[in-house]
């Protein structure tokens, strides 16, 4: 029996699993925690990689090891592979202005057809921008740029040397420098970004390529996390809506999206397809920060709202905490609307956060179907989706059937199927039976008029 790791190295934790390769029978699995914020010492990643991999019974009788992770982030390396500066997180904002110059410079349908996506704050590009303009003596000590799964990758690897990284076409595709159609690097709008090109960039492999650890292991390719999902879910091209630290919304297409108002962003799949995908940034923090603010936890909060009626008496949240990236509002803050002295309660509060949370990332679904892209379902997964009230509530939101999996770390099975994917070499392997477990149906009788409300209150935000 050959075993199998899959990482997912999230926002908030590390989770590694560990599979049979031939089976996809979960032998045994460990996590840990992340810090918080917004920029990162990545030696942090490491400690929690390895915490995780302790708590899941070790890795010495592991074959093969791959690495989702979060999207987007920048780590800056010098030519010795020390880290420059923190990394910065999809999820910093400070490179709003700098997305919103890029754009301006060689304007949205020329980003939109050369890669695929339109950058905003969260992309790798913007933040290059920022970089350059706020701290060039970090670019003048960089020699190296890559992502937090590469970074994670490498360092499994023993890695010391930039010129060793490694990425997938997934990842890269997110950074608003790669040609996911070419599979080439775009140079030139690096040097656009930052006024330099001659960067060490992390070499794109096939997504059942591998490299060797000194130890022998076999190291896959990896994923961004929203890639290898799929892979773990093998939905194949339906939509799944994930409202996890950030809100996604996601379905396989046959050509790369070239959407130029940004909403939809045209990504690789971690197979040899695409991804049309529009990420919120705000999804399932909204619902912690609404039970520290009634006092409560979680499953207390869930209870709340799903003691509320459907609407919340017409209370309304807009949920954008942390500013937002769909739409495009780095600089915004979260408000409530129709609050009265009837309905200003806690369960009618606990439900707007919901169905506001909910609301985003429907939006994101509707974006999609305005790509011509087929919505007739939408699986529902992420770690909000465990809460009854998010599942319940979606029914309430959705205009389409809502499909809940069972509960599970998607994103690490994911990779580790692609692990035994490198591991075998050929075919990417079936579905593992394990995996493939029945869905939940959530089918409501009526949709609510929660979608218009909140449409209308969020018609107030206009970009500046």
């Amino acid at each position: 029996m050959a075993l199998v790791a899959g990482v997912d190295s999230s926002t908030q934790s590390c989770k590694v699993v560990i599979r049979d390769a031939d089976t996809g029978r979960l032998v045994r699995a460990g996590r840990a925690a992340h810090p918080p914020g917004t920029e990162v010492d990545p030696e942090h990643w490491w400690h929690a990689f390895r915490a995780a991999s302790d708590a899941a019974g070790g890795l010495d009788d592991v074959a093969a090891v791959s690495v989702a992770g979060q999207q987007h982030g920048l780590i800056c390396l010098d030519d010795s592979g020390r880290v420059v500066r923190n990394a910065l997180l999809w999820n910093d904002t400070r490179s709003a202005a700098a997305a919103t110059e890029l754009v301006d410079e060689l304007g949205a349908q020329v980003w939109a057809r050369l890669v695929g996506l339109v950058p905003v704050a969260a992309i790798t590009v913007a933040k290059l921008r920022w970089l350059a303009t706020h701290e060039p003596d970090s670019v003048a000590r960089t020699a190296g740029v890559c992502l937090p799964h590469d970074w994670l990758t490498w360092r499994l690897r023993g890695g010391s040397d930039p010129a060793t990284l490694i990425t997938d076409r997934s990842d890269a595709s997110g950074t608003g420098y790669f040609d996911s159609r070419s599979g080439e690097y775009r140079y030139d709008l690096i040097e656009h970004a930052m006024g330099r090109s001659d960067l060490v960039l992390p070499k794109v492999l096939g997504p059942s390529d591998s490299i060797s650890t000194a130890s022998g292991r076999c190291l896959g390719a990896g994923a961004g996390d929203n890639a290898a999902a799929r892979m773990g879910l093998a939905v194949g091209t339906d939509v799944i809506v994930s409202p996890g630290t950030s809100g996604m919304a996601s379905a396989v297409v046959g050509d790369r999206p070239a959407d130029p108002t940004g909403t939809v962003a045209g990504f690789a799949d971690a197979v040899d397809g695409y991804l049309a995908l529009v990420c919120t940034l705000n999804a399932a923090r909204v619902l912690d920060a609404t039970a520290r603010l009634l006092g409560v936890d979680l499953r207390r909060l869930g209870e709340l709202a799903l003691s509320a009626r459907p609407g919340s008496e017409g209370v309304v949240m807009v949920p954008y905490l942390d500013g937002e990236r769909t739409p495009d509002l780095p600089d915004a803050t979260g408000a409530l609307h129709g609050l009265t002295h009837s309905s200003m309660t806690p369960a009618n509060i606990a439900r707007a956060a919901v169905e506001g949370m909910l609301c985003g990332v429907a939006a994101g679904v509707d974006a999609l179907a305005a790509q011509g892209i087929s919505t007739n379902e939408v699986h529902l997964i992420g770690g909000a989706a465990a809460l009854p009230a998010v599942r319940d509530i979606a029914s309430t939101i959705f205009s389409v059937p809502v499909r809940v999996p069972a509960a599970g770390e998607y994103v690490a099975d994911g990779a580790a199927r692609q692990a035994a994917w490198a591991l075998r070499g050929g075919d990417m392997p079936p579905v593992w039976p394990e995996c493939a477990v029945p869905a939940a149906w959530y089918d409501a009788e009526t949709v609510t008029a929660v979608r218009d409300r909140f449409r209308s209150a969020a018609a107030k935000y206009v970009r500046r």
